[in-house]
């Protein structure tokens, strides 16, 4: 039987050497929820969502997604799933479209022209869609990255830190992706350290620190001023 979670984790693990990046990380996650994750650097924030995605294995426990144990199935699980890493994975010798054009045929998009030029459209690279992405800012980068992200419409999506770099124009494209990924339908695990943001688009909220949850709410009715004393005692407890 599937389950009906979105994103499991069962004990999940990671070290590296005698440091701990996971330490006994369990969690269910229904779909159709957005989940921000906040914590200091060094938390292991992405190292979870890199288990979670098979981009390394846990040293312990276990990640599914849509019922699926994650490193399994062959593609079928990893078709649904849309992740935007530190790592753009573009091609700087590939123009915009054409780097979308190549990650569209390897999940066999269906109409992937019109997909391509309505992701161009979109993230504001129309009239950029035929220059080399080597040229591009970090921001453009950024922009064409979560473009790549999303082409194949994915059912759950994995954002790693999207604000970093962003200036304020790529960061209110950013805010209305994000805004239209909250449709009840798609599951998104968020991991910022913009607090105000993240807080406000969460319908649950997780503090991360030392590899371990040390906070798991819904986001209810909570202020900014608020959560951000709870966060700062959550990771002082922690870290004291």
């Amino acid at each position: 039987m599937v389950s009906e979670a979105a994103v499991e984790a069962v004990r999940l693990e990671k070290w590296f050497g005698p440091i701990p990046a996971l330490r006994d990380v369990s969690f269910s996650l229904e779909r159709g929820t957005f989940l921000t994750i906040f914590g200091p650097n060094g938390a292991g924030k992405s190292t979870l969502l890199r288990v979670l995605s098979a981009a390394t294995r846990p040293s312990g426990g276990e990640g599914r997604i849509l019922g699926h144990p994650v490193g399994t199935g062959g593609g079928a699980w990893r078709e649904r799933l849309g992740v935007l890493s530190h790592r753009t994975f573009l091609y700087g010798d590939l123009t915009a479209r054409e780097n979308l054009t190549l990650y569209g045929r390897l999940y066999r998009v269906s109409d992937l022209a019109d997909r391509v030029e309505a992701g161009l459209e979109e993230f504001g690279l129309a009239r950029r869609g035929d220059d080399r992405v080597g040229g591009f800012s970090h921001g453009m980068r950024q922009r064409l990255a979560l473009a790549r992200t999303l082409l194949h419409d994915p059912e759950v999506v994995f954002l790693d830190e999207p604000y970093t770099g962003l200036d304020p124009h790529a960061a209110r494209v950013l805010r209305r992706t994000l805004e239209r990924l909250r449709d009840g339908k798609r599951t998104v695990l968020l991991v910022t350290h913009n607090l105000a943001e993240g807080l406000e688009l969460a319908d649950r909220t997780v503090i991360q620190v030392g590899g371990r949850w040390v906070h798991d709410a819904p986001r209810d009715r909570t202020s900014a001023a608020a959560f951000a004393d709870v966060y700062t005692d959550r990771v002082a407890e922690a870290l004291a």
